[in-house]
């Protein structure tokens, strides 16, 4: 109750501030004008971050946290400053990082670290570069409406119920955190889509810098825990949509020539609304795995540990392929890439698809991740865990050892990731028992496997295959879960349900203009109301004619093997008439050289 009176009040002033903020910028001319790197297509108000601002700093004043916390206080207020002189007369990017370590640094000098090694300097080191980089995150995050203040709020309470399970609700960290909420959500009803105001550097900037400082502690024990992976995990899961989309739009950037610091159409946001998903679905699904991390980490403070620290690894690991399966998508024009930048917008491509490298690496830690959730899926108690803590550390480097090598014999890093199939699942499935019993072949005759379990090499080579699995079928199944998602592109029926319409299916996502697939039309009774690839098949031949009559489709695709070309002419005058696109898949081989005696009997061929 104690974080419910700073939230509301929060809320109050900043919905009654922000319709003032907005006049206050639309008179002074402080509108964010429409520009090619730049996401909106119509002027925007700034100021919103005055709201939030104001907002925060007064139920913060109101209940003791300014008092009680002066140096979180003048520091979060100096961020949002910085922020505000950007906004009116646009700082430079350098000046801007200065400041932040200026920040960054005043919090170090009184106390404030993150904890995570016993090496100060190391720790220091870290401090400062997890302030300047979560505060920049959200600089960056703020691209699209509601987006940067939706995962905020995800974020406030996902560190408000990691606070509750320590018992420091009713702390100032707590109070601040619950002043930031109301004042975010009394914002954000303005911000959503369509958006009337943005927050801008102001707003972003003190939002970032208040999530790195608040994830801090003065406690040099771990902030008073007795393990240090929720000191590290909590904060990372919480904040790992900031994160992964900094890192996705840094490294994209640096390999296509461009500056870093330089706006651009090229964040997660943009690239999921490249696929064809409206800015309302692409900013919904950012929150919710937005919300997906804060529920992570809560497992990780509520729950038991073995089970949270699997589901942890999990959703790492899956957020990692879903930003390299963003990277893979063009954001940019060719023009814009001939510029004056190298167009190399597909950000991983080259890297994952043929560099083996990145692929290696990937399955380094996925059985390094597998065998250790094996030992403690096996050994779920604490301390029997810990007794046979030394088994794993002395015998991890040749389950890594082994597995890389059958993987490698067996044809594993022969495959394709975007072909992924059946055949390459038998391949790995040989590479994990291959691995499996060579490393048992292998600690036998080192150790002589006297107290090593042998269910834990049964339950790393299910985790392992699992993991294989997911990790390689991953960008087919992002790909066609994000393509049922799409409300925008070309709205495309295929007739034919069987193996033509998904071979069409597969054709039209390749396209690089956004397709979104209505359905299925096929004469087989049996197979209308079913699914095909998620599609549904929506009914017959009549059925269709129906639906083109309306002009709620703007392409037709035939992929059935046989059709009656009086209904390729029907579809054909229908199509026309509606200046309705058709087409027609063809699939065949074409023979180029054919042997002199090919169908001829053997015995018929003269000398």
């Amino acid at each position: 109750m104690s974080a419910l009176k700073p939230f509301v009040v929060a809320f109050v002033i900043a919905l009654a501030l922000v319709p003032l903020c907005r006049q206050l910028a639309v008179r002074l001319g402080r509108v964010a004008q429409p520009r090619a790197d730049r996401w909106h297509r119509r002027p925007i108000a700034m100021f919103g971050g005055v709201a939030i601002a104001v907002a925060m700093f007064a139920a913060a004043s109101i209940f003791d946290v300014v008092a009680s916390r002066p140096v979180l206080a003048g520091c979060a207020l100096l961020a949002f400053a910085t922020g505000l002189v950007d906004d009116l007369t646009t700082l430079k990017a350098s000046t801007k990082l200065i400041v932040q370590i200026a920040l960054a640094s005043a919090l170090l000098f009184f106390g404030y670290r993150v904890n995570w090694v016993e090496s100060m300097t190391l720790d220091s080191l870290l401090t400062l570069f997890w302030v300047v980089g979560i505060t920049n995150a959200f600089n960056l995050l703020d691209n699209m409406d509601g987006l940067c203040g939706g995962v905020s709020m995800i974020a406030i309470v996902g560190l408000l119920i990691e606070a509750a399970s320590r018992g420091v609700l009713d702390s100032p960290e707590s109070r601040y955190l619950a002043a930031l909420f109301g004042a975010t959500g009394g914002f954000l009803v303005y911000n959503v889509y369509p958006a009337s105001i943005f927050m801008g550097d102001a707003g972003s900037l003190l939002l970032g810098f208040s999530f790195g400082a608040l994830t801090l502690s003065t406690n040099h024990h771990a902030g008073g825990r007795s393990n240090l992976l929720p000191v590290v995990a909590v904060p990372v899961l919480v904040l790992l949509i900031p994160i992964l989309d900094t890192a996705l739009v840094t490294l994209s950037r640096w390999l296509s020539g461009r500056p870093a610091s330089q706006g651009g159409r090229d964040h997660s946001s943009h690239r999921l609304v490249a696929m064809g998903l409206s800015e309302p679905r692409a900013v919904a699904m950012l929150w919710t795995l937005a919300a997906a991390g804060a529920l992570t980490s809560i497992m990780l403070t509520r729950l038991n540990q073995t089970w949270s620290l699997f589901a942890a690894v999990v959703f790492v690991f899956g957020m990692v392929l879903f930003a390299v399966f963003l990277g893979g998508i063009r954001v940019y024009d060719d023009a814009e890439a001939r510029a004056g930048a190298r167009p190399l917008t597909p950000l991983v491509v080259e890297m994952m698809y043929k560099r083996r490298v990145a692929e290696v690496l990937l399955d380094f830690c996925l059985i390094s991740a597998s065998y250790y959730l094996a030992y403690r899926l096996r050994f779920e108690d604490p301390e029997e865990f810990l007794r046979n803590f030394s088994n794993f550390s002395q015998s991890l480097p040749v389950i890594v050892a082994s597995q890389l090598i059958a993987f490698f014999a067996v044809g594993v890093y022969r495959g394709v990731w975007r072909y992924f199939s059946v055949a390459d699942t038998v391949v790995m499935a040989r590479g994990v028992v291959a691995g499996v019993v060579s490393s048992q072949l292998a600690i036998l005759y080192l150790y002589r496997f006297s107290s090593y379990s042998r269910a834990v090499f049964v339950i790393d080579a299910v985790l392992l295959m699992g993991s294989l699995t997911l990790s390689r079928a991953s960008f087919r199944l992002v790909a066609d879960f994000l393509n049922r998602q799409r409300e925008t592109g070309t709205r495309v029926v295929v007739y034919g349900a069987g193996d033509g319409g998904a071979l069409a299916v597969r054709e039209l996502q390749k396209r690089p203009s956004p397709v979104r697939i209505i359905g299925f039309v096929d004469d087989a009774p049996h197979k209308i109301g079913t699914r095909v690839l998620g599609y549904p098949v929506l009914g017959d031949f009549e059925w269709l004619e129906q639906l083109l009559a309306t002009a709620a489709v703007e392409l037709v695709v035939i992929a059935a093997r046989r059709i009656d070309a009086d209904r390729i002419r029907r579809l054909r005058a229908a199509c026309a008439s509606r200046g309705i696109a058709l087409t027609r898949l063809t699939v065949g081989i074409e023979d180029l050289i054919v042997p002199f005696n090919a169908g001829r009997p053997a015995n018929s061929i003269k000398n």
